[in-house]
């Protein structure tokens, strides 16, 4: 057993050194991305509670370990805008970034009548990528020495390792708590958090990295059957700063940059109700990205002179909400049916969209079709499939830090857009083990 989880461990980190997926993923595993990541006051699986309640685990009476892998394809797709002598120029880009693996690991240790639960978890939570390619025909993809941006390419994965605690106060109550340590990595092409060159301008970034750490709270009320309730809080994950080495498209060798991007606090409530053949669960989260270093900042930074130095401050997202909502049909025991729907609002106002052609992972409105089969009572495969779609566009004006006035903050070139939008699938296998 040591050796296995071990080799799952090792291949864990191996997968999700590679992940990209979107800036918060909705749920985590097969089982519990089937059921829209709803599951703070519905504990069906153990990666949903390890993820959203660490209260839930109290749940589960037996040593379960979950491993799941999952392939995500993304189809963003850049547009801009801007005015020239002889009329709007427009053109389009999609990014050729491939497929990404996203892998998850999870044990829970139950034991039946006692009240402690504890759990541990290896999850890839957050993650972002494109590859727009230099063009000829989209203004924001032209090479710089064009005031473009040339080629844009990112890369940002988040993975959390949980160890979790819960306590039952009685039968139907539980508490429980969780420290969370972070890894995230961040490379940026071009560097928009750098200061520019006036000949060579931006530089590429290399891949940084910085360690992280916060944690989770969480209270549950459930039965085997009927009504069941949950409320948890994670904190804000606080990171040492990146560092990052640039190198300018020529080669030559540019100045370092630093850049805190802390990762937000996220407060969850939800109930579930069971039966004998169904079980519902509804989700509300709020994503806090607006008290958090690396997002709450916005616009240019300002140089010691009092003029911006066309370095970007900070990314001046919003907070957000998100509904989850899943339904598991139990007409066929060994074969239970899931589905899920999963909405988010947009953290990227449209003043600020240019700050975000790097990210441009927003998925709105997302649906999931998932499906089990139950091998006895210690092995389920769980297989599910998700299909995101970000609904309007995300779009604001073209900026640009030489024309900045006071009635003009941010620069914003008269007559110009840029703009994005994307769709996401998602296929996902997993096998619960219990002993």
């Amino acid at each position: 057993m040591k050796r296995l989880t071990l080799f799952l461990v090792l291949v864990f980190i191996t997968f999700v050194s590679y992940s990209q997926t979107g800036h918060l993923m909705q749920g985590i595993g097969a089982f519990n991305m089937s059921m829209g990541g709803a599951s703070t006051g519905q504990a069906l699986d153990i990666n949903g509670a390890l993820q959203w309640n660490s209260a839930a685990i109290s749940q589960f009476d037996k040593t379960v370990i979950t491993v799941d892998v999952g392939l995500m394809f993304s189809s963003p797709t850049l547009y801009s805008t801007v005015p020239t002598q002889n009329g709007p120029m427009s053109g389009s880009t999609d990014s050729e970034l491939g497929p990404s693996p996203l892998p998850s690991l999870a044990v829970v240790f139950g034991k039946e009548d006692s009240k402690h639960t504890f759990g541990i978890s290896l999850f890839g939570v957050s993650g972002f990528g494109v590859d727009f390619p230099e063009s000829s025909t989209n203004p924001i993809n032209f090479p710089q020495s064009q005031r473009g941006f040339g080629h844009i390419k990112s890369s940002y994965m988040l993975m959390q390792i949980g160890v979790t605690y819960s306590y039952a106060i009685t039968e139907k109550l539980s508490i429980g708590i969780e420290p969370v340590f972070n890894y995230e990595s961040l490379k940026i092409e071009p560097n928009p958090l750098t200061q520019p060159s006036l000949e060579k301008g931006y530089p590429n970034s290399d891949n940084a990295s910085a360690l992280g750490f916060g944690g989770q709270v969480g209270v549950y009320y459930g039965a085997d059957k009927g009504f069941k309730a949950g409320v948890s809080y994670k904190t804000q994950q606080y990171f040492g700063e990146y560092t990052f080495n640039n190198t300018y498209l020529d080669g030559t060798e540019a100045p370092e940059n630093n850049f805190k991007m802390n990762f937000p606090a996220i407060f969850s409530v939800g109930v579930g109700l069971s039966k004998d053949l169904f079980d519902l669960a509804i989700d509300y989260r709020r994503v806090f990205y607006s008290g958090t270093d690396g997002f709450e900042a916005k616009g240019w930074t300002i140089a010691g002179n009092g003029y911006p130095d066309g370095s970007v401050a900070g990314f001046g997202w919003e907070d957000i909400s998100i509904i989850s909502a899943g339904l598991q049909l139990k007409l066929i025991k060994v074969l239970p049916i899931r589905l899920g729907y999963t909405y988010n609002s947009n953290p990227i106002p449209p003043e600020l969209a240019m700050y975000s052609v790097s990210a441009t992972a927003v998925v709105k409105n997302a649906i999931q079709v998932g499906v089990g089969f139950n091998i006895g009572d210690k092995v389920a495969i769980n297989a599910t499939y998700h299909h995101g779609m970000s609904g309007d566009k995300t779009s604001g004006q073209m900026l640009n830090p030489m024309m900045i006035t006071p009635e003009n903050p941010y620069g914003a070139i008269p007559g110009s857009d840029v703009s994005y939008d994307m769709t996401t699938d998602l296929i996902i296998l997993g096998a619960s083990f219990s002993f």
